[in-house]
C-alpha cells in the first residue's frame, strides 16, 4: 500500500483536486490518503471517502505535519504530495512498481510540469554545495545547460524523461520507502518551510540508498498558490533560514572558514534583496 500524505495549509479546494487526480489516475496500486490540516480551522479539509483520513496538527512547519501523517499511516511506501499538484495517468502505479522492484531506492520523484506546460526543474536537483549554488545564482547553469560542472543544482544535463539517480527530488512529490524514512527519523523539523526535502534526500543517501528521478511519470504542479510567489516577508525568511540551516548542518565542517564566511554573507545579501521586494 501507498500511504499518501497531503498537508493542507488553508487550501482545501486544492487538496480536494489533488485527491481526485490520485483516485482518477491510479488503477493498480492500493493506497490510503492522509490529509493533515495544518492551518486555520475555517479552511480545514474534510472528506467522507473511507480511503481518506483527516488529522489536525499545530502548525510547526511542513516537516512536522508530514511526520504526523507518516506516523498515522500503514503503507510500505510513503508519498508526500503537495495539495497544489495533479498526478497524471498511471503515475502512482508506475512509481510504486519501480520502488518495489528496486529496494535499494530510498526516495523517488517524478517529472513535473507547470500549469503552463513548462518543465519544473525543481523536480530533480543536486545538493546546494557552494559551487552549485554559485552557478545557479549567477545563471551559469542557464548559459551552459548541458554542462555537469555548471548545471549541478538544477541537474540541467539530465533529460526530462530520464530514469536515473540524482541528489534530490522535490517534496511536492516525494515517494519514500518506509524503512528508509524510519531509519533516518523522518523529516528534520528544524526546517519549518523549504529545504526539508533536500535534507531528507541527503540523509537517505547517507544510508547507502539511492534517490531516483523517474521521468517516465508526470504530474502538474500548480505553483503560485503559496510559497515565494506570495512575496510574503515571513515566507522569504523561511526560505533563507532553510538555506542557512542546510549549509550549517551538512557543509560547514567540510569547507574552510573563508568559504563559510562568503556563504553566510551571500545568503544575507540575497535575503535583504528579497525582503526589499516582499510585501
Amino acid at each position: 500500500m501507498i500511504s499518501i500524505v497531503i498537508i493542507n495549509h488553508n487550501t482545501p479546494s486544492l487538496a480536494e483536486a489533488a485527491i481526485a487526480s490520485v483516485v482518477r489516475n491510479t488503477r493498480e496500486a492500493a493506497f490510503e490518503i492522509i490529509v493533515v490540516n495544518n492551518g486555520g480551522e475555517a479552511l480545514r479539509f474534510h472528506s467522507n471517502d473511507p480511503r481518506v483520513k483527516t488529522l489536525i496538527a499545530e502548525n510547526k512547519g511542513f516537516g512536522h505535519a508530514c511526520n504526523i501523517g507518516a506516523k498515522a499511516s500503514r503503507g510500505e511506501l510513503l508519498l508526500f504530495l503537495n495539495p497544489d499538484t495533479l498526478v497524471h495517468g498511471g503515475a502512482l502505479d508506475a512509481c510504486s512498481a519501480y520502488m518495489l522492484a528496486h529496494p535499494e531506492t530510498g526516495a523517488l520523484g517524478i517529472q513535473t510540469r507547470l500549469e503552463s506546460g513548462a518543465f519544473d526543474h525543481g523536480c530533480k536537483r543536486g545538493f546546494p554545495t557552494p559551487w552549485a549554488s554559485l552557478c545557479y545564482f549567477t545563471k551559469l547553469d542557464r548559459l551552459f545547460p548541458h554542462s555537469r560542472a555548471f548545471g549541478q543544482y538544477r541537474q540541467t544535463f539530465v533529460p526530462e524523461d530520464a530514469v536515473c539517480g540524482v541528489d534530490s527530488v522535490s517534496g511536492a512529490f516525494l515517494m519514500a520507502s518506509r524503512d528508509a524514512f524510519t531509519e533516518i527519523g523522518g523529516f528534520d523539523e528544524a526546517f519549518f518551510m523549504y529545504g526539508e526535502d533536500l535534507d531528507l534526500c541527503f540523509r537517505i543517501k547517507l544510508t547507502g540508498r539511492s534517490v531516483v528521478y523517474y521521468g517516465r511519470s508526470q504530474m502538474t504542479h500548480l505553483k503560485g498558490e503559496s510559497g515565494l510567489k506570495t512575496r510574503s516577508k515571513a515566507v522569504v525568511n523561511h526560505f533563507y533560514d532553510a538555506m542557512e540551516l542546510f549549509y550549517n548542518k551538512h557543509y560547514k565542517t567540510r569547507y574552510g572558514a573563508l568559504t563559510s564566511l562568503l556563504v553566510s554573507r551571500g545568503i544575507r545579501f540575497l535575503r535583504k534583496r528579497a525582503l526589499r521586494e516582499a510585501i
